[in-house]
């Protein structure tokens, strides 16, 4: 029942399913109708409440939402981590900040009287255009309620009788790939920097000058000097989460080879593998240790400085792409055909089982739960190791992405 929707958890699936009957119903008395595309829209509203990856990979289609309306208001809702990121973005006149309670952490994020206030409050602006680009029936709800006159987004997380414009997400086709149909729905015209599966988006984000000089100042004192490769340990996810001692070894005998200085990242809630990883590494081998509280825009800088990027699955991997590092990307439930990093100066390292790729990673398989997964404890370190000297041995930017996939 409610195959439409794709959603592993059964009961949820079915209260989702429940709700959108229940709207479809109520939709057409309530929600401000148009079956008109806005290709002269004046007045534009998008929503990415999602996490860094997220808004990261939207980024085309933000870009795309401007170049289709150039003279149009474009006002962006993000999450407050990403805040400093949207407020770089050439392409939106107006920024705001709300925290939904199921994406914020450690239990923040405004009350639903809250949300409805702020959603209820975008109706005077009167948005000709609304366009979400997460895949919830509950910020669907939200851009039902701005009263936007075309509403576009994703059904497969429910919501679709309170938009204009509903789309069905691709489960083959890349999230950024995903967002951007979204732009073609709503402008009702095709484009070619939309086209194609296979995103290269590498080098697309600029860092502010203030941000890149913060960036320099930060590994000035620190003292970097040669080669920087980083290392992003934690993986946000446990599902997601690689050995950290294999992250040790990896940059152990690259810091060894090249002659290199190694950067951990991470944040504060990262900080207990990031501290694994480093008294695992080498005493000789030379180390940077980046604030924890790092902004968003002064990491990039640093990430830019990169050499070679090394990750799981993690927003840093997005914004390594966004900004054109090397990265070598460590895969194991998550999809690649959806996140893989928009670069084709990337390596993914993963291995394939019959379980494998899941992506349950909301809700992953009990038999996963407390310990590194099968599909993670299958990518050893020579793996990474050779997708490593091929990027950082190639004086010749590849113009494909690349998997190097365990037999």
């Amino acid at each position: 029942m409610f195959d439409h929707l794709q959603i592993s958890d059964r009961r949820e699936r079915c209260l989702v399913g429940s709700t959108d009957i229940v709207l479809r119903g109520l939709a057409p008395l309530l929600l401000r109708q148009s079956s008109q595309h806005q290709r002269h829209a004046h007045r534009i509203l998008l929503l990415r409440l999602e996490r860094i990856g997220d808004l990261l990979m939207a980024l085309r289609a933000i870009g795309e939402v401007r170049r289709q309306a150039p003279g149009a208001q474009i006002d962006l809702v993000v999450g407050s981590w990403n805040a400093a990121l949207a407020n770089s973005l050439r392409d939106v006149d107006r920024v705001e900040v709300l925290d939904v309670p199921w994406m914020a952490r450690q239990g923040s994020g405004a009350t639903w009287a809250t949300l409805i206030r702020r959603a209820w409050a975008w109706r005077r602006r009167q948005y000709d255009l609304g366009i979400n680009f997460e895949g919830d029936i509950r910020s669907n709800l939200l851009l039902g309620v701005s009263g936007a006159a075309q509403r576009v987004g994703f059904t497969m997380g429910g919501g679709g009788p309170v938009l204009t414009e509903p789309v069905e997400f691709s489960k083959t086709a890349h999230t950024a790939t995903n967002v951007g149909r979204l732009v073609v729905h709503a402008f009702g015209s095709a484009s070619d920097s939309l086209d194609g599966e296979e995103p290269d988006d590498a080098g697309q984000l600029p860092i502010p000058e203030d941000a890149s000089g913060r960036a320099e100042a930060l590994l000035t004192q620190t003292g970097a000097t040669g080669m920087l490769i980083g290392i992003q340990a934690s993986a946000g996810r446990e599902i997601k989460q690689w050995d950290p001692d294999r992250f040790a070894q990896v940059g152990t005998a690259l810091a060894r080879e090249y002659d290199a200085t190694l950067v951990m990242t991470g944040t504060e809630g990262e900080k207990r593998v990031t501290e694994h990883v480093k008294r695992r590494i080498a005493e000789d081998v030379r180390i940077i240790d980046l604030p924890a509280d790092l902004d968003l825009l002064t990491l990039g800088g640093v990430i830019k400085r990169l050499a070679l990027y090394i990750t799981c699955d993690t927003g840093p991997m997005h914004l390594a792409a966004a900004v054109g590092t090397p990265i070598v990307a460590i895969f194991g439930p998550s999809l690649p055909s959806q996140y893989a990093p928009l670069s084709p100066r990337s390596r993914i390292v993963r291995v394939d089982l019959p379980c494998s790729p899941c992506n349950q990673l909301r809700n992953p398989p009990s038999w996963c739960v407390g310990h590194i997964p099968d599909c993670l404890v299958g990518v050893e370190v020579p793996q990474v190791l050779s997708a490593a000297r091929e990027l950082l041995g190639s004086s010749v930017q590849s113009t494909t992405h690349a998997s190097t996939d365990a037999p």
